[in-house]
């Protein structure tokens, strides 16, 4: 039996949700939560095997929740958001599946909660497209990391050179990071020393040298 959780702001879209899911013999509706707070705490105490989480919603929204819940269950992404950058960030934090609303009919949502539960992935045609690129980014990340000197740059460190050269703030590479702006300050005055630069254009021009 896959026991599935709920978490969507949208009451009538909850209510379509729950109906699909009530057809289905081998699902059982363990709860629903309004908001990504309610939703986390519902997924402690249930432990669902599948939980539906929509993105949009009050109080937590879909991103700031799902690197934990996905800690007490699998998550399926159901939102009307198509921003691949919302679909990247939420695959990198643990969503096993997304699907985004009104590119599915319900047959294909109960193949995904099943494909889901049982551990395999099930994604919308952008979201698939999206996976691809990431794949296709990580590649060659791992490529040019082969290829160059680290200049003794810690992982986080060059996570934080890659989104300094995209020409991200601050502020941009701690959201990105998910890190406080005075831990990225920290990160950037190491990597200047260790570089042997003084400002944030020399520390680009320094990194990017080595890409050939």
């Amino acid at each position: 039996m896959i026991r599935v959780l709920v978490v969507d702001d949208n009451p009538i879209v909850r209510g379509a949700l729950l109906g699909i899911l009530a057809g289905d013999p081998g699902v059982e509706i363990l709860a629903e939560a309004a908001n990504g707070r309610e939703g986390l705490h519902a997924a402690r105490r249930l432990r669902p095997t599948v939980t539906l989480l929509d993105h949009r919603m009050p109080i937590a929204d879909g991103l700031s929740v799902i690197g934990t819940l996905a800690q007490y269950t699998s998550v399926l992404v159901m939102t009307s958001d198509d921003d691949p950058q919302l679909i990247s960030d939420m695959l990198r934090q643990g969503a096993r599946g997304y699907l985004v609303h009104g590119e599915f009919e319900p047959p294909e949502l109960l193949r995904a909660v099943h494909a889901v539960a049982s551990g395999r992935g099930w994604l919308s045609p952008i979201a698939a497209s999206v996976a691809a690129s990431m794949l296709r980014d990580q590649h060659q990340a791992r490529a040019r990391h082969a290829a160059r000197p680290r200049f003794g740059l810690t992982d986080r460190e060059e996570d934080v050179m890659t989104l300094l050269c995209q020409g991200l703030s601050n502020a941009s590479i701690a959201h990105r990071l998910r890190l406080t702006e005075k831990t990225v300050k920290n990160h950037l005055n190491h990597v200047f020393a260790k570089l042997g630069v003084r400002s944030r254009t020399e520390a680009v021009i320094r990194w990017t040298s080595q890409l050939g």
